[in-house]
């Protein structure tokens, strides 16, 4: 589940993932499955808006994230913070996730006022970044594998 818009920030970082592995990209915007049973981890992505992910994220979570699944989390942003995901992981916590890890970066913004500078974080998310957030997704998809092996 995604949410991604003025630049497609978080998603460059999610195409790349879809490139390397396959996955399930389910738009914010229109999403067309609700039914998430069905996946053995769950990954919630969006841009920072105000300090949290976008609103649609959080109510499409609120929502439809079933009892006890594994769920990560991606985000870009202008300032990376532990704190962005607060709101995400509380609802997480509340169907009693397991919570596999986040990966954050840095976007560029242009929201607000920084739209009058020209914006700020120009060329983000770069090509490490990009490659952080696969490398991020395979470590997941590792410890999974391993996981089910024992």
């Amino acid at each position: 589940m995604y949410y991604s818009k003025h630049h497609e920030n978080t998603k460059k970082l999610l195409d790349a993932i879809a490139q390397e592995d396959k996955v399930t990209l389910i738009d914010a915007t229109h999403p067309e499955i609700d039914d998430l049973s069905g996946y053995d981890a769950i990954g919630f992505a969006s841009g920072i808006y105000y300090g949290k992910m976008h609103k649609l994220v959080l109510q499409y979570a609120e929502k439809n994230l079933p009892k006890n699944k594994k769920v990560f989390f991606i985000y870009t942003c202008g300032r990376v913070s532990a704190a962005h995901t607060n709101d995400i992981r509380k609802i997480a916590e509340e169907t009693h996730a397991e919570i596999l890890g986040e990966y954050g970066c840095i976007g560029f913004d242009t929201f607000g006022p920084l739209k009058l500078i020209g914006g700020m974080r120009k060329g983000h998310p770069n090509a490490e970044e990009v490659r952080g957030a696969v490398k991020f997704y395979q470590g997941i998809v590792r410890a999974q594998e391993e996981s089910e092996k024992d």
